[in-house]
């Protein structure tokens, strides 16, 4: 009889666990299904309510109970005689591009600026804070076709510049109807660069040969392993001259009031320069500018991002574990000890 119980129960148990195990793989289908079906995600936060919490906060802090009492019952008048007014705030849209080489926040940018511009109107205004030092034409390229869409669609532009916008960075600032900076922000670098190393004299000193067929004379101008000719160094730098050219009409064309022969030399300036060059219009930090805005209008950060899958969570929940688990193993080791 007693074997019969045990064997009951473990029974029990068995099916237990299949039956949570067949429920984990119906919930990672479905996730999976999901993820399919919604792919990326648009979140957007509204930035009054930010602003107004690190007030309030600092308020509860300093203020007496008097004194904080009587200033929500001032608040409160405010704000219902705002509401009995009917005066709509106008809308500011703050999207954020931090550009690498590749200027790989375009494709979050893209999706930001599709839907802003199915909400927004002339009477609004929208915010790009912006840091990136540039990297490749055709990339920064697209990256500022979509700011040029902001400025098609009649809707105010603004820029702002912490910390720096330099090359492809400035070719998305220039597009802003006003760009702001910090006073030590770095500004300009209109200007392109190619460089590639060539290893030709190594592999002749080896005897080592390197063949380079091309079909159309200047298919390949300059190699890395191939024998480099003065008529490819004429073709190639012929090539960026008409990239710098294209790069100085089309700030030229955002900034007329620039001097652009004067500042298109791949030169860089600090905000306070910069101002003086017409790079800028104004020196000021987007938080200054952001805070001031929001008492006047309604502030929106957008922020697209693409949903994980269920392997990449997975993955970078079991890193950031075993990130832990050798930091924490390694202060130990590391720590000042005393041995006996």
């Amino acid at each position: 009889m007693e074997f019969f119980t045990d064997y009951a129960g473990f029974l029990a148990r068995t099916v237990t666990i299949l039956a949570a195990i067949l429920v984990v793989l119906a919930c990672i289908a479905a996730l999976r299904t999901r993820e399919r079906r919604t792919g990326g995600q648009l979140d957007v936060h509204k930035l009054n309510d930010f602003y107004k919490q690190l007030r309030e906060r600092l308020q509860d802090s300093v203020l007496d109970k008097e004194q904080l009492k009587a200033l929500r019952k001032e608040e409160t008048k405010a704000e219902k005689a705002e509401k009995k007014a009917g005066s709509a705030k106008p809308r500011v849209y703050v999207v954020d591009f931090d550009g690498d080489i590749k200027a790989s926040a375009g494709e979050h940018l893209r999706h930001e600026v599709t839907a802003l511009l199915s909400l927004a109107t002339p009477q609004d205004e929208v915010v790009v804070r912006l840091e990136s030092g540039g990297g490749m034409v055709h990339s920064y390229g697209l990256a500022s076709s979509q700011l040029a869409r902001i400025r098609q669609a009649g809707v105010p532009l603004t820029v702002c510049v912490d910390k720096v916008a330099a090359s492809g960075g400035y070719m998305m600032a220039c597009i802003g109807e006003k760009i702001l900076a910090a006073p030590f922000a770095i500004l300009g670098s209109i200007g392109v660069v190619a460089q590639l190393p060539n290893f030709h004299r190594l592999l002749k000193k080896h005897a080592i040969d390197f063949e380079v067929l091309t079909a159309g004379e200047y298919k390949r101008t300059l190699t890395v392993f191939g024998e480099n000719t003065d008529k490819g160094r004429e073709k190639f730098q012929e090539d960026l001259d008409i990239t710098h050219e294209l790069f100085k009409n089309f700030v030229a064309r955002y900034r007329p009031q620039l001097a652009i022969d004067e500042v298109a030399t791949g030169e860089v300036w600090l905000g306070q320069a910069a101002l003086g060059k017409q790079l800028v219009d104004e020196l000021k930090t987007s938080d200054e500018y952001l805070s001031e805005r929001a008492q006047h209008a309604e502030l929106f950060q957008l922020r697209y991002h693409e949903k994980k899958s269920l392997q990449e969570r997975v993955g970078l929940a079991t890193a950031q574990v075993l990130d832990g688990v050798l930091l924490r193993w390694w202060s130990r080791l590391s720590q000042p000890r005393f041995w006996q």
